[in-house]
Parts: C-alpha cells; structure tokens; sequence
C-alpha cells in the first residue's frame, strides 16, 4: 500500500495551520499605532509572510520598513518595505548589509515612535552585525552547527558576538516603543533565544556560554573568548512582546488530519530534542511494536532533532531521520515514516525532509546503496532522491520546528 498520499495530506493541512498571516493579524488588532512613526523590521525565514500580514492590518501607516528573509523566501514588493534576501544557515554579507539598513531606521528615534519587530526561526544568521571579522564568525557557526550543539547552546554564543542578538536591538530602538510578534521556532518557547533573542532580555549567562565552547570543543580566537566574557542586557524597559505560533500547533494540525484519514492519532511529543538517527530509530522501534495491530495509527513528534557532521555529503536533520527509519521498518506491513521542516527546507538543500517506507531499504539495495554507509557519510538527500523519498514544499513562509510522523496502515 502507498502512503505516500496521506503524508502528504498531514504534511499540507500542518503547514497550513501554521503560517503566520492569521496570528500576525490578531496579535495586531488591539494594538494603537497611533502617533509618531512606526518603522517595521520583520526577520527569518517566515519574514516576508509575517510582514504581508502587517501591511494588510496596518495598511499605510507603516512609515518604513525591512524584511531581512533567506534567499528565495520573498514573495514580492510590499508597500514602504525594503526587501532583503541573505544567507542562512551562515550569515553572509547580505546578511550584515541588512541589518545595517534595519539600524539606521530605528536610529534616532523619538519617545512617540514606535517599532513593530516581527521575528520568525532563522533571525540568528540573517540578522546580525558581528563584534569579530566575518571569517571567524563563519568559522565559529560551521563549527557550532556540526558540532551537535542544540538551538538554544548556539545562540547562547551568537548573542555575545554580535551587536544586535541578546536584547541589543531593542537597546538601539530606544527611546521608542518595540512591539515584538515572535512566530516561535524552538521548544518551550524561549523568548531569549528565538533568533537570539534580539529584543528579549538574555537569561544566559557568560559562564554558559564559555561551558559550550568547553563542551563541543569549538575552537576560538583571543578576541572571541574575551566578548563570550562579557555579559548581554538583563533588563528591557522598552518592549513589549507577543508568541504566536508554536509547534504544538503543527503537531495538533497533523493529529486532526490523521484523524480524517482513518488513523488513530497519538502526539508522542511536541519537544523533540535528540540526534536525528536517534528518533528515526526510536519511530522505527514503535512501529516493530505495533506491527500486529488491526488498527491504522499514527504517531506524531514535533521538536527539532540535530546532526552531528562527520562525512562530507548533502542532507539534513529531516531526512537524515526518514533514512535511518528505513532500516528497522523494512518488511514491516504497511508502515511509513516521513519528517519535514515546517519552514520547507532541510538543512542546505532544497528538500523539506523526507519520506521512507516499508520497500524504501529493499529499492536502495537495488541501486546499491547501502544506508548505513549512507548515514556515517550524512549522504542522505542523493539516497532519498533515488527512491523518490525527497518531500519538496518550496519556501513555505512559516517556521515553527518539524514534524515526524510514524504511520501505520490497516
């Protein structure tokens, strides 16, 4: 049986739930923009949607404004709003130009005015202004990235390197008012840590940051050792903030849709937090478990797992999960796996994630590909594509975690 089908109609219905027009707008329509100027600066990866939001609830009233996306992730001009494109996951200089831009707009700003900051995952690469030379921050988040440090490890060292993460931003916006609306990409929603945390006070420490580099064993400068030494803002008189969207939403958009499928759903968690193999594994166990039942079930995991590089191949933490799945669900009755990005790109790559089944190891073996060889190289996007197991979306415009889903069909 091809599951194929359904994955797809959980994957739409969730992502759908979790684009962030219909929570941008709401989180707007109490707010008085009267009096003064109102500048917008919306960043990440949901940037563009979050900002086209604003625009319709707020019409003419923004004065000026920036959205600072990842490339290919704008969906056209928006009135009084500069559009930026830049590098993601590493910051580039587009990257810097852009927050150059967004400074100057709020520098010299008056008690009256006021900041609309709309922030969405992915604010961390695409908005920022280093406190060290371009290479080493290059250097530092190449290593921070394959070291298998979580999301909030690394922007607890981004913060302390940069002029505008850890509640600097807001710092720069004063004496205006800052409306922040934060489309929430990592588990428990940190507010400190979502893109860094730039107009959040930072609840991380120096000590902290100096364990990561200790930890991970990532290697840095002199320079760079002696800013992760200094302190960021703890106290923040001039913002107000607003969470919308979260992956518990994704995840209870993907449970309903399972529902009308004929599944019986169970949301094993909204926290997801190991090394991709790991939860591929651990679905592929589940489903071993459950092989006998009579009953169609799905499974549903929402977090953000890591991968830890050691080869040199093309992939991502999505489908890297779907890959390793493959082994221990082979031969199974009528069982899939599949894990995607809600934000519809996996790591570098132009895939969301991936899709395996009960026949994806038997196919592979065909071709030759053997997936532990494959994984030990993170090889997993070129395997994927061989058995037609990519998930392509294109750029979705929201970003609120992934979704793995374990099915099981009777």
């Amino acid at each position: 049986m091809n599951l194929r089908p359904d994955a797809d109609k959980i994957i739409e219905s969730a992502i759908r739930a979790a684009l962030p027009d219909t929570a941008v707008k709401k989180a707007l329509q109490d707010e008085d923009f009267s009096g003064g100027r109102l500048i917008m600066v919306s960043i990440g990866k949901a940037a563009w949607s979050m900002a086209n939001a604003a625009c319709d609830i707020l019409g003419g009233r923004i004065d000026e404004g920036i959205v600072i996306t990842k490339y290919g992730h704008s969906m056209g001009a928006l009135p009084n709003i500069r559009i930026r494109e830049a590098g993601h996951p590493i910051p580039d200089a587009n990257s810097f130009a852009a927050t150059e831009e967004a400074i100057r707009m709020v520098s010299g700003l008056k008690p009256e005015d006021k900041v609309l900051f709309l922030i969405s995952g992915g604010g961390s690469a695409l908005f920022e202004k280093p406190l060290i030379g371009e290479s080493e921050i290059a250097r530092l988040n190449e290593q921070l990235l394959a070291s298998g440090a979580d999301i909030t490890e690394i922007n607890t060292i981004r913060k302390r390197l940069s002029a505008v993460k850890g509640g600097k931003f807001a710092k720069l916006c004063e004496p205006a008012r800052v409306i922040s609306v934060v489309l929430s990409d990592i588990i428990g929603d940190p507010l400190d840590m979502i893109a860094s945390g730039p107009a959040y006070p930072d609840s991380s420490t120096s000590e902290q940051a100096i364990g990561i580099i200790k930890k991970y064993g990532i290697k840095v400068s002199e320079e760079t050792l002696e800013l992760l030494k200094k302190e960021t803002p703890s106290e923040l008189s001039n913002v107000r903030t607003k969470v919308t969207g979260s992956v518990t939403q994704l995840c209870k958009a993907a449970e309903q849709t399972c529902r009308e499928l004929g599944y019986e759903p169970v949301i094993l968690t909204a926290s997801l937090r190991c090394q991709a193999r790991e939860a591929g594994s651990f679905l592929a166990s589940i489903a071993q478990y459950y092989n006998s039942s009579e009953k169609s079930l799905a499974f549903i995991a929402g977090g953000e797992t890591v991968v830890q590089l050691k080869g040199k191949g093309k992939g991502g933490r999505n489908q890297e999960l779907a890959l390793s799945a493959a082994e221990g669900i082979s031969g199974l009755n009528n069982v899939a796996v599949f894990s995607v990005g809600s934000d519809g790109t996996d790591g570098p790559t132009d895939a969301a994630g991936g899709y395996v089944d009960t026949m994806t190891k038997k196919v592979l073996a065909e071709k030759g590909i053997d997936i532990f060889e494959t994984l030990e190289n993170n090889d997993a996007y070129p395997a994927l594509q061989a058995c037609g197991g990519l998930i392509i979306t294109g750029p979705t415009g929201t970003n609120v975690n992934d979704l793995s889903v374990l099915l099981i069909k009777r």
